[in-house]
């Protein structure tokens, strides 16, 4: 049976960041709440059938708010789409966690395509922003959660979907839920509530920064984040709603917040959460908890009632699962205490409809009395970047020279840009280990280059390979006329992922490499090693921020003083006294651009005060 054809109901959940994942197969029983005043009694049931040790996975619709509490105003909701719906099955099967392996038909998950099309342009977005201004001018509202939708037709499968979700996410409440017309994708980062007997968890999360391209500019967006009065006082602003919510519920003084303010980091963004805790006295459920807390503060705004008002008047439509709730819910582990429960809140979170083969998927924001418009805007949009985050399998590659005088030249360095890199993706590495392989492996060799690979969970491959030089002459240079994004975190790290290069080598082959501008008409570096240009007495390289990597023996040339970081252009190759390219490997090599009648003399010029790299 293919994937767009309503099959039997099932569900997995991956925690990506404890590496478990669970999948339920043949379900027992579906419990729907058709309107929003059933969802007591589906919350009631599923707190019945898990006591009596029977497993629940399933979600709540945003616009089951109104059920749980009539004070709370709602659009109407999405059409067809149930406000709550569970499925009842035996215990679930442990399953490796989602990778690169998960079967996704006839289409491999990293070409997923949907054509999106946002219901909000950026005016459209700045005039609600500025009527939330005006009710919190007005006393209404202090906060107010805005959001708004994208929609397109899914060229993929729903399995393929998730799996670039939850691979471009990596976080612990990825979940997929399939009810046959409906298919929920989700990779939610922020946990909405954790039961384990009478403690209860909750975890908002409000306060975004785009990730930065290495862990230095990572480093900036993590102390921009803590240090923001907006998104300070946002996320404190929410911790206080939530608070308030669970202590109608909760035993009298038992209210905590254990964390506050930390910034987790994810594949494509980094946020900031805190986490109020509390212990549940005997004789609350599941409906009850729910009724205290739904929805999460963080999707809403404070004070909740009139904020959700708000909200109902100035978005474009029902959020559906959106803004909702996915979860599991489990047995008891001992007789007598109530079940356990783990809720995500469902940000981003897709909305898959068979019947229509569409998809849609909901972004959005905290508006305060401080929010920018445009900065507002720009945060929207950097939470829909898990839509076109790439999730190619990619290892990282480090290449180094080993002879006869020098041994492995500048290991330490390549091994230190190697873990960083690592650090920056979330690979393993064991540096030791490394350098032990490594050294075991060039054991007896002379004159070879060496070529390590690290791959995401530790692993190692070393591969020997004959020892590559310069010509014997300059090296001709062609300049590619297809920019390079200059926003892009691939050119800064040395990865598998060559093809760019590749293709770019391919498009000159009268060429020895190729130079890459990038869309700002930045010159970065060439295909294999780093550009060098000499203007006016001096050696220029591109720096880091142009999109090149870091190279090795380009580093050591800077710290020595005979090179210089600028940002150049292709003007400044027209002008230039000489040319050269940089690499670890084959060290230093004049150059010259291709069908450049200047160039004329065809001696190799040596690097600046040092006729020998060491």
């Amino acid at each position: 049976m293919d994937q767009w054809t309503a099959g039997t109901p099932c569900a997995r959940f991956d925690d990506l960041v404890a590496g478990t994942a669970i999948q339920f197969g043949s379900v027992e029983r579906v419990l729907v709440a058709e309107l929003p005043e059933q969802v007591d009694e589906i919350l009631d049931l599923v707190e019945t059938l898990t006591t009596e040790g029977r497993w629940a996975f399933g979600f709540v619709t945003y616009e089951a708010a109104n059920g749980l509490d009539p004070d709370l105003a709602v659009n109407a909701g999405v059409q067809g789409l149930p406000f709550a719906w569970f499925g009842i099955a035996e215990p679930p099967a442990d399953m490796p966690v989602i990778g690169y392996e998960l079967k996704t038909d006839s289409h491999d998950g990293s070409t997923v395509k949907v054509d999106w099309k946002q219901a909000w342009d950026a005016a459209s977005h700045a005039y609600a922003v500025q009527a939330v201004r005006q009710r919190i001018e007005a006393g209404e509202t202090y906060q107010c959660n805005l959001t708004t939708r994208l929609t397109g037709r899914l060229d993929s499968t729903p399995t393929g979907l998730y799996r670039n979700f939850a691979l471009a996410q990596r976080g612990a409440y990825n979940a997929y839920l399939d009810t046959g017309q409906f298919v929920v994708v989700s990779a939610s980062p922020e946990l909405f509530f954790e039961t384990d007997g009478a403690r209860i968890t909750m975890r908002p999360m409000k306060g975004t920064r785009r990730r930065g391209r290495t862990t230095a500019e990572d480093a900036v967006a993590v102390e921009e984040l803590r240090n923001s009065p907006k998104e300070r006082a946002e996320n404190i602003m929410i911790v206080d709603l939530v608070r308030n919510d669970l202590a109608r519920i909760a035993k009298s003084g038992t209210v905590s917040v254990p964390r506050l303010l930390c910034a987790e980091r994810y594949e494509t963004v980094h946020q900031l959460t805190s986490d109020v805790a509390a212990e549940l006295p005997p004789g609350i459920g599941l409906a009850d908890v729910f009724r205290a807390l739904f929805p999460c503060g963080s999707v809403t705004g404070a004070p909740k009632a009139r904020t959700m008002e708000l909200i109902a008047e100035l978005e474009d439509g029902p959020r559906g699962i959106y803004c909702g709730a996915i979860g599991v819910v489990a047995p008891p582990l001992q007789h007598g205490s109530r079940p356990r429960s783990r809720f995500s809140v469902a940000i981003r979170t897709a909305l898959i409809d068979r019947t229509r083969r569409t998809v849609s998927y909901g972004t959005g924001g905290g508006i305060t009395w401080d929010s920018d418009p445009r900065a507002e805007f720009e945060e929207l949009l950097t939470k829909t970047r898990i839509l076109s985050h790439g999730t190619e399998d990619f290892h990282l590659i480090e290449t180094m020279r080993h002879d006869t005088h020098r041994g492995l030249r500048s290991f330490e360095r390549h091994l230190a840009r190697a873990v960083d890199s690592a650090k920056y993706f979330g690979f393993q590495i064991d540096p030791d280990n490394v350098r032990t392989q490594t050294c075991k492996r060039l054991k007896g060799l002379d004159n070879v280059q060496v070529r390590l690979r690290l791959f995401r969970d530790g692993g190692l491959e070393i591969e020997i390979e004959r020892l590559p030089t310069w010509p014997g002459r300059r090296v001709v240079l062609a300049v590619d006329s297809q920019p390079i994004d200059s926003t892009s975190r691939w050119p800064l790290h040395q990865t598998s992922l060559r093809q760019p290069y590749v293709s770019r080598l391919n498009r000159h082959p009268n060429a020895d490499d190729v130079l890459i501008v990038n869309d700002i008409g930045q010159l970065t570096e060439a295909c294999t090693a780093n550009l060098a240009v000499a203007l006016d007495g001096q050696w220029w390289t591109p720096p880091v921020s142009s999109g090149c990597l870091a190279g090795v023996e380009r580093g050591r040339l800077i710290e020595d003083g005979r090179l210089r970081e600028r940002t150049l252009h292709i003007s400044d190759l027209l002008q230039a006294d000489e040319l050269a390219l940089v690499s670890a490997v084959k060290g230093w090599c004049s150059a010259t651009l291709l069908n450049d009648t200047r160039a004329t003399d065809k001696r190799v010029v040596q690097p600046p005060a040092a006729r020998r790299l060491a």
